[in-house]
């Protein structure tokens, strides 16, 4: 929750302050660099080090930065290099904090029970996906600093939790950074449904990527403040809860494969729609669409990795995986911001839905093994 009502802030910010696309692009760029420059470090210390401490350590980091965020807005110092420079801090935070938790929550839930643990921690992501950006929007329509002031306090409340809860997980010591890593991406490699799903939201989220644009189409299109902001990244996650939910009490039994590749189709179509929109509740129910379809594709994908890698190479696969698939993300921010830049906002939009269902009709045919795949188990 915290890091959503901070997003939608920053957003808001910095197209506030400079009015460009190219500058909400930039933000994911800033999110994807320090991404880059650690990755030898991530998977190698999420594999030897207590991950509890790990995640804790990143959230007051994020804490701490988001604290710095507040500051600047109330003296007035921001502009959007220092809001970028803030960014790429909490960029670095998360290199670490996405792989860590990744590969402890398999260590705390018996293996039969993966897929509806997997759906359970989905749809607590969703919700915080929901609140978050809802509360984000409405506090900083109430003065600019609030919403940074709340997630600061929201990142070390969790960061305390983390620290207070669960087993202290240890891991076998590995012998060098730049071995672990390429252990994690030869692992992968060697198993072609592993690949074929990481590659596929690669790919996936690096053309549909639509996140970044939104406070253009809330102000300029949609005609809305930074509560309708709050509304349109809340969205998607709506439809992702009730979707996840529904998998938690329902798992997916067989055609496992083929409802993988349907769902990243209708996550395109549903990117058209949201692209010609020029309404603001057609616009909330096609992200709620692409949210329901997307978390599909993302309980589907995160229990194929964790069925598929041994424990003492969790943490190695984990950072590999989110390597590509959290670049994928802040790529696809900046691939957007710059079409939007060179193109206009909705043919960047909707170049964006039309390359995701490309990109899995064409893996559909590149990974006949994954579109096989029936259960998961």
């Amino acid at each position: 929750m915290a890091f959503q009502i901070q997003a939608v802030a920053v957003g808001w910010q910095v197209y506030t302050i400079s009015g460009r696309a190219l500058d909400l692009g930039l933000v994911g760029l800033a999110q994807f660099v320090p991404m880059i420059l650690l990755t030898l470090l991530v998977g190698h210390t999420a594999d030897r080090h207590d991950r509890r401490v790990i995640s804790s350590l990143c959230q007051t980091a994020e804490g701490l930065a988001t604290a710095t965020l507040a500051f600047g807005t109330l003296a007035g110092w921001l502009d959007v290099p220092r809001v970028l420079a803030i960014v790429a801090v909490i960029g670095a935070a998360r290199a670490f904090e996405g792989p860590t938790m990744s590969a402890l929550m398999p260590s705390l839930v018996p293996r039969e029970m993966l897929q509806e643990a997997s759906a359970w921690y989905a749809s607590a992501t969703q919700t915080a996906q929901i609140v978050g950006p809802a509360v984000g929007g409405l506090l900083f329509w109430l003065a600019p600093s609030t919403p940074y002031v709340t997630s600061a306090v929201l990142f070390l409340v969790a960061a305390l939790l983390l620290v207070r809860g669960g087993p202290d997980i240890r891991r076998a010591r590995a012998s060098t950074a730049l071995e672990s890593f390429f252990s994690g991406i030869l692992f992968i490699r060697n198993h072609r449904i592993l690949l074929g799903v990481l590659s596929l939201d690669l790919f996936a989220v690096l053309v549909g990527g639509v996140t970044a644009l939104l406070p253009i189409y809330a102000r300029d299109i949609l005609g809305t403040g930074p509560w309708g902001l709050g509304l349109l990244r809340a969205a998607p996650a709506a439809g992702a809860l009730t979707m996840s939910v529904l998998l938690a009490r329902r798992p997916i039994a067989r055609g496992v494969g083929r409802t993988m590749f349907g769902s990243v189709v209708v996550f395109g179509f549903a990117i058209l729609v949201f692209g010609v929109s020029r309404s603001l509740p057609l616009s909330l129910a096609a992200l709620v669409v692409l949210g329901s379809a997307d978390v599909v594709s993302v309980v589907i994908r995160y229990t194929l990795v964790q069925l598929s890698t041994p424990d003492e190479m969790r943490g190695r696969v984990s950072a590999a995986f989110s390597l590509f698939t959290g670049t994928s993300n802040q790529l696809g921010e900046f691939r957007a911001g710059v079409t939007a830049a060179v193109l206009g906002v909705v043919p960047a939009v909707l170049l964006g839905g039309l390359g995701t269902v490309a990109v899995a009709l064409v893996w559909m045919v590149a990974f006949p093994e994954l579109r096989r795949v029936r259960g998961l188990a």
